[in-house]
């Protein structure tokens, strides 16, 4: 996956539109079916806490169904795109030990992986407005680079491969 210049005004807006409306879905959806289940199937308990969350379990399956498939619509570009970016860079993040021993160790694969995720990290952060630890990753960037001249590498987050991450 490459990283590409998304909106940050566009994306918040459009991911909050979709989170209002996955949350809307959620509650009507559940409470329909719910209601509709303690209808066709009364109980002589007083008790249908079995029926909402059937309910519910029902409707959070169909929700994902329809986001899974509107995935791929122009509108849902930028929280796609971040999703699969968050996704990624949890894969890195969970061998970010391997693969940062053996960055400082001269492995050039492990350097394009740690820019990659460094500087995917930036975007992200930068998207939700989430910028009080960016200079630590400032930091973390800085060491890098200073590394990678060590060793005579070129950064660039085209050359990141994922399927180059199973070595670590």
């Amino acid at each position: 996956m490459q990283l590409v210049e998304i909106d940050a005004e566009r994306y918040r807006k459009r991911l909050t539109k979709i989170i209002f409306a996955s949350i809307a879905m959620l509650t009507i959806g559940s409470l329909s079916l719910s209601q509709l289940l303690i209808y066709l199937v009364p109980s002589t308990q007083g008790t249908h806490f079995h029926w909402n969350l059937t309910g519910f379990i029902i409707t959070v399956i169909l929700v994902s169904k329809i986001l899974l498939r509107l995935k791929s619509h122009d509108y849902f570009y930028e929280a796609a795109y971040v999703w699969d970016l968050k996704k990624i860079l949890n894969k890195i993040n969970r061998r970010m030990t391997k693969i940062e021993k053996s960055a400082f160790d001269g492995d050039k694969t492990a350097m394009q992986i740690l820019h990659y995720s460094y500087t995917g990290s930036r975007q992200l952060w930068e998207l939700d407005n989430n910028t009080l630890t960016i200079s630590h990753l400032t930091q973390l960037e800085n060491k890098l680079h200073t590394l990678a001249e060590t060793h005579q590498v070129t950064l660039d987050t085209h050359h990141f491969n994922p399927q180059k991450m199973e070595n670590y």
